[in-house]
């Protein structure tokens, strides 16, 4: 065999083992990213048919971001423990549960079990995917990738629109979500029959290192630099797209029901391709030498101005604003891109579960409290909630954010690295205290701080 066809096999395997790890999670993430916003499209049934207040509404639905983000610390250990293999086809099982449980609800803390659970079982979805690429993917192509990995979190989001809509002509939402439990069962399988096992030395991780090491993230001064504004910004696209987007639309803009869906599924559209393309510009402009963090927080404050024209009344078409959301909120391509930047492969399970549990933890506090805020005033005589009913619940989130993108800009605002007597004390903690020889390199409390991001 000649070696320009030796070369040929090599990329085809290649080819074909990164398709066997892209293709199931990207599954699972499309139904974790479906699950989130569908009940945007169903919301309308299910006022309907339990009598739902704005309050109970944001509460029902926000429950799947405190289970989610529950997970994520844990998540994070058992990831990096256990495999990215593993922890995703048990948690697309619970997910499963959930979805099956949803679908035979009849009362409301039914649904609310449910929903808890499809939380939990899809809070993997992203943090598994994302480590099984940076496993298997090279890493100059690491920022495109995870474009294209969001970007099916996208695809999910508009299925979750349109199609939602269409299928319900034939089926009620109770099979549709029984559907959608065999779906995840599916994938859990695929997981574990496709996905081709980590490579490994044998050796067990000392739990405690392990432990060790989420605390190193937590404790790096780097990670409290973008934090704040990602899952401020994060924490408001999941919240205002997955259910406060179509409540605006029927109560201010006074949309139809076909009309709302439209503007849901554009709004899924925009996501997808603004994944790919964030993940394709960061992936170029790190390549010229433009600091990530530049990009995102020059991406972040775009996002601030579209909610402001949203609050204002501004005339600009609607599909445009709502677009720009979208593409706009979905930062996630370029903070996880910044981490993979900031910790080895050995962390990246415990660093992306650590920024996404604020992710999510933001994420149910804002829609849970837009909930509220909304159900302030009282509805029309049509059924309406006021336009200043959601200027102030919008309001709300947007303030957060300027707050946190003036952190993040600031020359300063955080120290260059944390104060290592505090790291210390942690690490010598007779409670977390294991033996030197279990201890990863990347429990060093001045491990690589002194390259701090250069946002501005």
């Amino acid at each position: 065999m000649t070696r320009s066809k030796i070369s040929h096999y090599l990329r085809m395997v290649d080819a074909t083992r990164a398709a066997s790890v892209f293709m199931p999670f990207a599954a699972g993430y499309f139904l974790s990213y479906m699950f989130r916003t569908i009940n945007g499209t169903i919301a309308e049934q299910l006022v309907r048919t339990f009598g739902l207040s704005p309050n109970s509404l944001g509460l029902l639905t926000s429950v799947y971001f405190l289970t989610f983000a529950a997970l994520q610390v844990p998540l994070g250990v058992l990831i990096d423990r256990y495999g990215p293999r593993r922890v995703g086809a048990v948690l697309m099982v619970i997910a499963g549960l959930g979805a099956m449980l949803f679908g035979l609800g009849r009362s409301v803390p039914t649904l609310v079990l449910g929903r808890a659970l499809i939380g939990l079982g899809t809070s993997g979805a992203l943090t598994t995917g994302l480590k099984a690429l940076v496993i298997w993917m090279p890493k100059d192509r690491l920022a495109l990738v995870n474009g294209l990995f969001i970007m099916c979190g996208g695809l999910g989001a508009s299925a979750a629109t349109e199609p939602v809509r269409l299928a319900l002509r034939a089926i009620d939402w109770h099979v549709l979500f029984i559907l959608l439990s065999v779906s995840c069962l599916a994938i859990a399988a695929a997981l574990h029959i496709i996905v081709p096992e980590e490579k490994s030395d044998g050796a067990v991780p000392d739990p405690r290192a392990l432990v060790l090491g989420l605390r190193n993230v937590y404790l790096d001064a780097r990670f409290w630099r973008i934090a704040p504004l990602s899952a401020s910004v994060i924490g408001t696209a999941f919240s205002v797209q997955s259910l406060w987007a179509a409540r605006w639309m029927a109560d201010v803009s006074r949309f139809s029901r076909a009309d709302i869906v439209a503007h849901l599924f554009i709004m899924g559209l925009a996501l997808t391709g603004g994944a790919a393309l964030i993940g394709a510009i960061g992936n170029y402009l790190r390549q010229q030498a433009v600091p990530p963090g530049r990009t995102f927080g020059m991406a972040c404050g775009v996002f601030v101005i579209v909610q402001l024209l949203l609050l204002g009344g501004f005339p600009f078409p609607a599909y445009a604003l709502w677009a720009a959301f979208a593409v706009f909120g979905g930062m996630t391509v370029l903070s996880y891109a910044i981490l993979a930047e900031m910790f080895p492969p050995e962390l990246i399970g415990r660093a992306n579960g650590a920024l996404n549990v604020l992710h999510l933890g933001m994420a149910f506090v804002i829609q849970a409290a837009m909930g509220a805020v909304v159900n302030l005033w009282a509805p029309g005589a049509t059924g309406h909630y006021p336009m200043i009913a959601y200027q102030a619940a919008f309001a709300l989130p947007l303030m957060l954010e300027l707050a946190a993108l003036l952190w993040f800009v600031r020359p300063g605002s955080i120290p260059e690295r944390v104060p290592e007597p505090i790291v210390a004390l942690l690490v010598e903690s007779p409670m977390w205290r294991p033996s030197r020889s279990s201890l990863p390199d990347t429990c060093v409390a001045t491990r690589n701080v002194d390259a701090p991001i250069e946002p501005n």
